[in-house]
C-alpha cells in the first residue's frame, strides 16, 4: 500500500501534538486526520476506516483506552493498527493499553524523526493488496490469513492484528516451540521495541477467546500451539 492510500488517525487533546505530529506524518506523504478526545476518535474511525490509529491516553471525555476498546468492537476496523502515544510508561498504563487491544505503545516525548521511523514500522504490517495467504484448518479452528479471520466451532471471533498474527505464527508449526525473541522478531519486528510481558498479555487474551488447551507455556523458553 503506496503512502498517499494510507490514512492516519491522531488523537490527542493537546494542540501541539496534533500539529506537530501531524505536520510531519504529512510531510512524509501520509494522510492525516485529528480528533482531540476519544469519543470523537470512535466516530471518525468508524466512518474513515483508517490503516493507523494514534492514540493518547489522557483525555477528556473518553480516555484512549475505552477508545480503543470501542474501535475493536468495530468489524470493519478488525485491521486496523492502534499504537498508544502517551506521557505515561509506567507496566499498567502499557498493560492497561494491550488488554484493551493495542497493537504497540509510545512513550513521549518522542522526536519527530524516530516517531515517523515507528510508524513506518508499523504500517509494514499491512498487507498490500496484492498479497496472497492461506487458510489453516486445526481441528474445529479455522485461520484465514487472507481476511483476517478466525471460526472457531462455526463461529467468528474477531481478534485484533497482533493477535490474529501471534495465533497465526503458533498456528503454522503446531507442537513446535517458539521461543520469546523469535515471536517478539516475526510478530512485532526488530524496529519495534516491545516488553517481553507484551507477549503474555496477548497469549492470555488469546486463551481467553480460543481456548486454554490450545497454548502451552514451556517456561524459560516460549510458547507452543497443540491441537
Amino acid at each position: 500500500m503506496k503512502k498517499k492510500d494510507i490514512l492516519i488517525l491522531l488523537v490527542d487533546d493537546e494542540p501541539d501534538i496534533l500539529e506537530i505530529v501531524g505536520y510531519n506524518l504529512t510531510a512524509e506523504g501520509y494522510k492525516v486526520i485529528t480528533a482531540d478526545d476519544g469519543a470523537k476518535a470512535v466516530k471518525l474511525a468508524k466512518k474513515k476506516k483508517p490503516q493507523l490509529i494514534i492514540l493518547d491516553v489522557m483525555m477528556p471525555e473518553m480516555d484512549g483506552i475505552e477508545a480503543c476498546e470501542q474501535i475493536r468492537k468495530i468489524p470493519e476496523l478488525s485491521e486496523t493498527i492502534i499504537t498508544f502515544l502517551t506521557a505515561r510508561g509506567e507496566d499498567y498504563s502499557q498493560m492497561a493499553g494491550f488488554d484493551a487491544g493495542a497493537d504497540d505503545y509510545i512513550t513521549k516525548p518522542i522526536k519527530p524523526k524516530v516517531l515517523v521511523s515507528k510508524v513506518k514500522a508499523l504500517l509494514r504490517r499491512f498487507k498490500d493488496d496484492g498479497d496472497t495467504s492461506n487458510i489453516v484448518t486445526l481441528g474445529d479452528l479455522v485461520i484465514n490469513r487472507d481476511e483476517y479471520k478466525i471460526i472457531k466451532d462455526d463461529q467468528e471471533i474477531i481478534l485484533p492484528r497482533k493477535e490474529f498474527e501471534l495465533l497465526s505464527l503458533l498456528a503454522s508449526t503446531p507442537g513446535k516451540v517458539f521461543k520469546r525473541e523469535e515471536i517478539l522478531d516475526k510478530v512485532w519486528g526488530n524496529e519495534v521495541v516491545v516488553g517481553g510481558r507484551t507477549i503474555d498479555v496477548h497469549i492470555r487474551k488469546l486463551r481467553e477467546k480460543i481456548g486454554d488447551d490450545s497454548f502451552k507455556t514451556v517456561k524459560g523458553v516460549g510458547y507452543k500451539f497443540v491441537i
